[in-house]
Parts: structure tokens; sequence; C-alpha cells
């Protein structure tokens, strides 16, 4: 790693020209977050996200650009220090809302879209999670949790203990006026007890009800206790919908209030692969309608355009978004003719009538779009990269092969800059996580883990396989690994190497493979089982089954894929542990884990780490301070990238 290597990245980012991919020029690529049109279809907001780096800041910024919807009179509706999140339009379409930490704790604000300064809403002592405003403009609803008043006096006289699974800090409902009182004051109201986790809310048209969904507890490993519930916002009284245990976090009314829309598992218990289906429930008799199935199960909804349900779903390296009739099968509403969109950032409008699309290609950045939901084209409204210098990219395109048992596989390949078709090339083979994750046609120069254009520019080809276990291919395939991690999908991944080897495009002797979390167990599994890499990078990866179930905040999750608790399948959970078979391991190996990760802790890459010293095998591990299982630090983003780079330098060229 070069001494000046951060001194160079500020410099790229203050606007230095580059001379070709680098990973600080990858850095100074923004984001889309949310795109949300108003009411009336006339004006869009959208969040762009931007690496901010200086002597004494390291993080992702995010703030809220305006535009009508042709794109027109674009401006920066927030700026400042702290990142504005999560906007949307007042239903007169005269305000934007959102939520933003410039006080030190995440509040709500409004601001005008004529402009002016942002007016604070709420002033919560403790933690706010989700919000709306009614339909009819005068109240916002949102969850919070109210941290216990002795907690500050208890961390002063070191008192701070914490017993293990007591006080879960559960959201509850809160209403306060969206208008101040006439001695300028906003009174909260508590609706609910905190005794289950409010996840998410939804206002019924009439601005009378309130429909949310709730957990035992904001633990990730509890989401299979998820509810459905309706609240009375005049009596505070609360009905159930779904008692069932399988709810996503996905619901929304019908214009009229008659239908309610929500997301079901199939499966009872629900499976930590997921399968779901979109239910209608028709308030006035209380029947619960499943609708027919969708490609994936596992449609995220959108909410109701007419009498149509509108939902996003992946669909191989691209996404859709669908729509479901009340009465009839799905339909593709809109599939982009080339990349992909941002599930999390699309919104419908509340009319449902215009949709909000963070979209982008594999060579062409993000920017934010609006599509009339009429229509079906999209028109962009942002500049957020436009003006950024373009420089030569790898071609990407997705590339099919047989897996070992005749199975379908697919995967993306990016050819290096200037390839010539005959000549042999190193090979660098990305796995994503999940391992229910997929790889779509996301641009290759996004501030990522992975610098796929700097990997293209410096002359590699990069495979990214989608093996059984993938989301994007139907139930069977993302179900196909279950039991068998370390498998049929290790083949997968293999056979697509053979494939990229049989095309001439990868040098067999020149090859890495790396990967983070589920990629980070794929990566560690591989070195034990082959010596056809030179290089190997394992990022937060699950190397001892046993061990990880039983210190992750996921502990349910390796019991579902292995058919019981590690101690009722002992022998399952050591043959399928990379640690098992760590004395076949020769290949140089690169360690990265963030140290606050309880997703996969960071002992995960210790055990694999110390285990390949005492191996004789050349390893080093990073290790990044505060970070969780997705290192969101910039400078740290910046610093994987390169150190993935300077190991296959390295070990492979």
């Amino acid at each position: 790693m070069k001494a000046m290597l951060i001194v160079l990245g500020l410099a790229a980012i203050a606007g230095a020209q580059p001379s070709g991919w680098t990973p600080e020029f990858s850095m100074q690529f923004k984001n889309i977050g949310s795109v949300a049109p108003s009411p009336d279809g006339s004006k869009v907001v959208w969040t762009q996200i931007e690496a901010v780096m200086d002597a004494e800041h390291s993080e992702m910024r995010e703030q809220i650009f305006l535009a009508n919807a042709d794109g027109s009179h674009r401006l920066q509706l927030t700026r400042g220090e702290k990142s504005s999140t999560n906007p949307s339009f007042s239903p007169d379409g005269r305000m934007v809302y959102f939520e933003s930490a410039r006080t030190g704790r995440n509040q709500i604000y409004r601001i005008y879209v004529a402009g002016g300064e942002a007016e604070q809403i709420t002033d919560f002592k403790g933690d706010i999670g989700a919000y709306q405003l009614s339909p009819d403009g005068k109240t916002v609803a949102f969850s919070g949790y109210e941290p216990p008043p002795d907690l500050e006096k208890n961390r002063k006289e070191k008192r701070d203990f914490r017993v293990v699974d007591s006080n879960p800090a559960n959201h509850s409902i809160y209403l306060i006026p969206a208008d101040a009182d006439n001695e300028g004051k906003r009174a909260f109201r508590k609706l609910t007890d905190g005794k289950r986790d409010v996840n998410t809310l939804e206002w019924s048209p009439d601005s009378r009800a309130i429909a949310f969904t709730h957990a035992v507890t904001p633990d990730a490993d509890d989401w299979t206790t998820t509810e459905l519930s309706e609240l009375d916002v005049a009596s505070g009284a609360i009905k159930s919908i779904a008692a069932t245990h399988t709810i996503s976090p996905n619901v929304f009314y019908s214009h009229d209030g008659r239908y309610l829309a929500y997301t079901k598992s199939l499966s009872d218990p629900p499976r930590w692969a997921f399968d779901g289906g979109i239910v209608l429930l028709n308030r006035s008799t209380g029947e619960a309608r499943a609708l027919p199935a969708t490609y994936d199960e596992q449609p995220e909804l959108l909410g109701f355009a007419g009498d149509r349900v509108l939902f996003t779903e992946a669909r191989h390296t691209r996404g859709a978004i669908y729509e479901m009739p009340v009465d009839g099968p799905p339909r593709t509403l809109f599939e982009p003719s080339k990349g992909m969109f941002g599930g999390n950032g699309v919104h419908l409008n509340a009319t449902g009538t215009m949709l909000g699309l963070p979209m982008e290609s594999c060579d062409d950045p993000p920017e934010a779009y609006v599509m009339a939901v009429s229509s079906k084209t999209p028109l962009r409204v942002s500049r957020a990269n436009v003006d950024m210098p373009k420089l030569p990219v790898g071609k990407t395109e997705v590339i099919h092969w047989k897996a070992k048992d005749g199975l379908d596989v697919e995967g993306l390949i990016t050819y290096p800059v200037n390839y010539e078709p005959g000549k042999k090339y190193p090979l660098i083979v990305v796995i994503h996580g999940g391992p229910t994750g997929v790889f779509q046609e996301s641009f290759t120069g996004r501030i990522s883990l992975y610098p796929i254009a700097v990997f293209a520019a410096r002359g590699y080809a990069v495979l990214r396989a989608n093996p059984r276990g993938s989301s994007g291919y139907g139930k069977a395939f993302r179900f196909a690994n279950y039991n068998d991690w370390g498998g049929k999908d290790y083949e997968d991944i293999q056979s697509g190497v053979d494939r990229v080897i049989e095309l001439g495009v990868a040098d067999p002797d020149r090859m890495a493979v790396m990967g983070w979390s589920y990629g980070g167990f794929m990566t560690s599994w591989t070195i034990t089982q082959t010596h056809r890499f030179k290089a190997a990078v394992v990022g937060a990866g699950v190397t001892d089954l046993w061990s990880f179930t039983g210190t992750s905040d996921i502990m349910g999750f390796l019991p579902d894929y292995f058919g019981g608790e590690p101690w009722k399948q002992f022998d399952n959970y050591r043959k399928h542990s990379p640690i098992t078979y760590v004395k076949n391991v020769t290949t140089p190996t690169l360690i990265l884990h963030g140290e606050a990760d309880i997703r996969v802790p960071t002992s995960q890459g210790y055990e694999l780490y110390h285990s390949l010293r005492r191996e004789g095998v050349i390893a080093k591990m990073v290790v990044y301070p505060r970070q969780p299982h997705s290192p969101g630090e910039p400078k740290f983003i910046l610093d994987i990238m390169n150190r993935h780079l300077d190991w296959v330098d390295k070990y492979v060229r």
C-alpha cells in the first residue's frame, strides 16, 4: 500500500483530472437514494449520496434535490454537514418532509418547495425510525424508541451493565401535529406500548387508521415474528390483521380504502431464503385472499395504481416493476432495456400515477428518473454524475453455462479495457453475499468494495457468478443450496470459471477469488478445495459454521439452512465449514473484517487467519474500527479497494 494513498485520494476528490480508472476516481461518483414524485406528478425529490473525506471526516453524506418532473428547475434543497434522508411530499405538494440528525439526534423536518429554512417538526429524545404524514396533511406518525431515563446517569457512574435479551429497544408509534399550536409547540401522543417493535407504518386514505408491522424485538433474528395490525387513531384500539409471524414489512391501502395489500411468507415457519406472496385483505369482509404467485416469489410492494398492485422483483441480472391486478396474474409493467434500478429507492407517488426510479447500467452511473405509470418511459431528472469524465470501461455482458448436474447458471463477465479476442487475461472471480444476493447490471465504476472498472482498466477480466442460492431465478433455484453450502453452489462457480477459460478469455494460471459475507465463506471454502487460484481475499467471511451460529446476531440463520442447531447437526456443520479443511490451503490469503461486525463477528476472520498462519500459509488480516458488516466510512472503503488491487497485483500478475 503506497504511503501517499489517502493524499492522492483527496486530490482526486478535489477534482483532479484522472488519467485512468483508480479507486480514488470511483470514490468521486455519487449514488442515488430515494426518488419520490409529488402527488400530482409535477415535481420530484431525490437524494444524492457522496463520499466526504477530509482531515476530520470520513462519511457518506446524503442530501435532497428537487426538480420539475421534466427535469427542469433542478436545485439542491438541503445542505450542511449532516445528511438529510427519506424525503416525501406533503399531500398538497407544497412541502417536503425528511429526516436529519443535524441537531445531534435524528429528527423530522419539513421545508417548502419554494425555498427557505427547514422547520424542525419533532424534538424527540430517543431514536426515530419510520415516519409518514397523514393523507389529510394534519398529523405525522412515526416510530420511536425512548431510552431509559437513567441511561446517561448510569454511564457516567460506570453502572451501565447490560442484561442480554432484556428491555429490547422496541419502537412505539407516536403522533405529532404537522403544524404547531399558537405557542409554537407540538404535543406528542404515544399510541403503542413498546411491547413489540414497530417496523413500518401506513396511513389509511381517510387518515383514521394506521396499518403497521411489528416484531418481538428489533433484533435481526426476530424478523420471523413479524405481524400486521391496524390502529384506530381516534380510540387507540388495535386489531390484528395477520398474526401468523410471517409478514414482511410491506403494506399499502388501496386509494378507496377498500383493500389492504401486504406480503406474506409462503412457508410456515418462514425460511431465511424467503418465499413470499401478495395477499389482498378486503377490509369490510375481513377476507384475506392470496394473489397469484410472482416469478421470484420475493415481491417488494410499491403501492396501488388504480386497481393494480405495483411491486418490484429481481429477475436474473436485472430487476423489473410488475403490476398485479386485483383479479388476474402479474404482468411486467417496466423492465429497463439495459442495466437496473435500485429497488429500495423506487417510490410510487400518493396518487399511483408516477414512479421515481434510481437507475444505472454497467457503463452508466446512477441517476434519478421519473416515469408515468401510463407511459412506461423513464425520464432523467438528475445530473448527479453527468459531468464526470468519461473514461473507458470494460464491456460487461451476461454469460451462461451448464453446471455439472446440468442446471443452467449465469453471471456477468467484464472484459479488460481494450480486450483483444484470443489473448488470455488474468481473471478475478468475485462472489456475492447472502447467499440470496444476486449480481445485477450495476455501474462497474461505482463506489464499491470491489472496483470492477479499475480491475478491467488494469487488464483483468472479472467473473461475477449467480450460483444456485441466488435471488432472481425463482424459489427452487434460491433454495437449491439448502444443506449444501460449498457443494453444488461451489461447483456452479467453478463451472463458470471453466467456461471463461474455455472461451479463451482467462489464463488458468493467473486467477484470484474474493467475496464478502457468504462470498467470504465461499472464498475461504474455495481455497480449501482447489489450488487453481493464486490469490484470495476473504471479506467478513463465515469460516466456522458452529462458532458463527453461537456468536452472530442471526443465530437462527444456519439452523434453517442446515436442518437444526449445530449441537444436533454437528457433523453437517463440520462438513461444510472451511476451517475443517484449512490444512489444504496454499493460496496467499488476505482477510478483511469490520471490528464492529455483529452479523459475521470478527472472530470468524481471526479463526481463519490464525489457522493459516499456523499452517505456514501466506496470510494477512486487516481490521476496520467501528465498521459493521458492511463498511460505511469512505476512507476504509477506499483502503479496501486498494488492498484488493494490491493483493491480486502481487500474487496473480
